[in-house]
């Protein structure tokens, strides 16, 4: 056994209701470190190309990091894994919160499952022992019902990560969830665990993970609790939310469809930004062992828009998707909004751009009262919003046109609405704006998951080591994007917030700390950058032999085609082909194709991957 690993992966294949351990590779776990690495490393080899993402074959994975469940700072990440219906290609969703620390504690550093089950089932792991439960009394309920009812069964000490209704539906954006608005949203996985009538994964244990030098690590964890700064002390009194401010003043939040300018189109912005967020909140919220409390729980609300006890703080990307992407100013309408979306499991990003996917569609007259269940889908009516978004959660009327995303959407329309489908590769844009931020760009269409603003960018690189090169052009951004890719891949995989690494308390050269008291191994920072490399490629080389040809591609919208004209980003317009150029060179892969090199794969120790995809 690894040190910061529990050495164990637990295989559930649920068609034959049979339930195997497997010991992990000391080896593989160092060189992918956990996450969406391993998980990617593993369905590689054990999957086959052109499963439907749908169906029995697909293997759906609960993966933890290395540093999960340790005193690594931020260390409360898991990732859910698996072949994305949304995009055909990779698939992971990134969630905080307890279910990653206690399935460690449980005695297991993943989770896989196989199969399809004939009958909602439930997996219940405690302690090292596990076994598949019938789930026919949770079908139908939401993520909160789920937790409650599980917990008075096997006790408090429960965690619990599952699906709700949109889930069960098979809606294509919808999210796992776990603590109540704690999510797993990305890539339609929630879909794949609906297919499977796998309802949820409950989790107890109170075993310790393997820890190089204990006494160190306590030490490590005392000071790096003390490296406050002002950024960390904004995202502990207002969450992410304190972010929507200033990115619609610099025209970096979505307005309108990613067709407006936020201070221009949505003057009240700061009506649903981080003080009136705050006024609204009980009581804050922390992931395990979380000093930052980013989160919140909200006041009832026995108003207009009632939303009863334990409804979550919205994020900055719930926010800026349901509210100025909608011109919507109304808090307590996306206070309401956010908890629909938690308790029947839906991605907010993905929802909030069917919302206005369907608004710009009403306005344009592509769809009317009578394709809409008689509701009117104006701009910035928060009811129409509250009540369309239900429909999607529910998959029922208009809502089911809009439950897979809007590619899907688009597809069912059809009257030109492909226009204001807002998606690359099947995937929505997170609420960063890609026409002004180029590591956006290049991330969002050059990734093996598209649409992500959680892959890295530019740097951090070793101390003076980052070559220089002009923010405001794509020349000379290839290695810095490698390497600032690289580290956030690797600290994304072991189970690192990437609140509290970015915001808050842990620097780079803490993280390297972190990696060597705990695991015992004499790491460096490049080598951590070489690793996010080999994960990133071995995704790459999953969606390579789909048959997908990388990069995706973007939105014109998106490029600035045709460009805004007015706001800070008047003018702005990218060259597509020259997005992902200089990445994928300093990457070794094609940039044409997408296509890893021989020498690239051989470079990272991938030699059975380059066999595969160079016979």
């Amino acid at each position: 056994m690894a040190n910061g690993f529990m050495g164990k992966i637990l295989w559930v294949d649920l068609s034959k209701k049979q339930i195997k351990e497997e010991a992990l590779d000391p080896k593989m776990g160092r060189d992918f470190l956990g996450g969406y690495g391993l998980g990617a490393r593993i369905l590689f080899s054990r999957q086959k190309a052109g499963v439907d993402p749908l169906g029995p074959d697909n293997i759906l994975g609960l993966v933890t990091g290395v540093l999960t469940g340790t005193d690594a700072m931020g260390g409360s990440r898991y990732v859910m894994v698996g072949k994305s219906p949304l995009t055909g290609g990779w698939g992971d969703a990134n969630s905080g919160g307890n279910v990653g620390p206690y399935l460690k504690f449980a005695g297991y550093d993943a989770v896989f499952f196989t199969g399809q089950s004939d009958k909602p089932v439930y997996l219940l792991i405690d302690n090292g022992k596990a076994e598949l439960k019938d789930a026919a009394n949770l079908w139908g309920k939401d993520t909160f019902d789920v937790q409650d009812i599980l917990r008075a069964e096997h006790g408090n000490e429960l965690e619990v990560a599952c699906i709700g209704p949109s889930g069960e539906k098979l809606c294509l954006i919808a999210a796992v969830m776990n603590n109540k608005g704690r999510a797993a949203a990305r890539s339609g996985l929630a879909s794949v665990m609906g297919s499977k009538k796998l309802k949820a994964i409950a989790i107890k244990g109170n075993m310790k993970v393997p820890i190089a030098d204990e006494a160190a690590s306590k030490e490590m964890r005392k000071r790096h609790v003390q490296n406050k700064n002002p950024r960390s002390e904004m995202v502990g009194a207002y969450g992410t939310s304190f972010l929507f401010n200033m990115s619609i003043e610099s025209d970096d939040a979505p307005c309108k469809n990613w067709d407006g300018v936020g201070v221009i189109d949505f003057p009240q912005y700061k009506d649903i930004s981080g003080d009136p967020v705050k006024a609204e909140q009980a009581k804050k919220y922390g992931c395990w062992h979380c000093p930052v409390g980013c989160g919140g729980i909200m006041k009832p609300s026995t108003g207009e828009y009632e939303y009863g006890d334990h409804a979550h703080k919205p994020e900055y990307e719930t926010l800026a998707m349901f509210g100025s992407n909608c011109l919507n100013n109304d808090l307590k309408s996306i206070i309401k909004i956010n908890d629909i979306c938690n308790r029947y499991g839906l991605d907010t990003i993905s929802a909030g751009a069917a919302i206005a996917f369907a608004l710009e569609c009403y306005e344009k007259g592509i769809i009317t009262k009578k394709d809409t269940d008689g509701i009117e889908m104006k701009w910035g009516d928060p009811k129409a919003i509250i009540a369309m978004t239900e429909k999607i959660a529910k998959r029922e009327g208009f809502g089911d046109i809009l439950a897979d995303g809007v590619k899907k959407a688009a597809e069912r329309v059809g009257k030109g609405s492909e226009k204001y489908a807002i998606h690359v590769g099947g995937q929505e844009y997170p609420a960063h704006d890609s026409r002004g931020g180029l590591n956006f760009a290049i991330g969002y269409g050059g990734n093996p998951t598209p649409g992500r603003h959680t892959q890295g960018g530019e740097g951090p690189l070793p101390e003076g080591s980052m070559p220089q090169f002009d923010f405001g052009s794509l020349k000379g951004r290839g290695e810095p994007h490698k390497q600032g890719m690289g580290i956030t891949a690797a600290y994304n995989a072991a189970g690192i917030c990437m609140i509290v690494i970015g915001d808050a308390y842990v620097h780079i050269k803490d993280l390297v700390e972190a990696f060597r008291v705990i695991t015992g191994w004499d790491i460096t920072l490049e080598e951590l950058a070489k690793t996010g490399a080999r994960i990133e490629t071995m995704k790459q080389a999953f969606n390579i032999r789909e048959g997908i040809k990388m990069p995706w591609k973007h939105h014109d919208r998106m490029l600035g085609i045709p460009p805004k004209e007015k706001g800070p980003r008047a003018g702005a317009t990218l060259d597509e082909p020259e997005l992902a150029k200089g990445y994928y060179e300093a990457m070794g892969w094609d940039p044409e194709t997408g296509k890893p090199s021989k020498q690239a794969l051989l470079d990272l120790g991938l030699d059975d991957v380059a066999k595969s995809l160079w016979p």
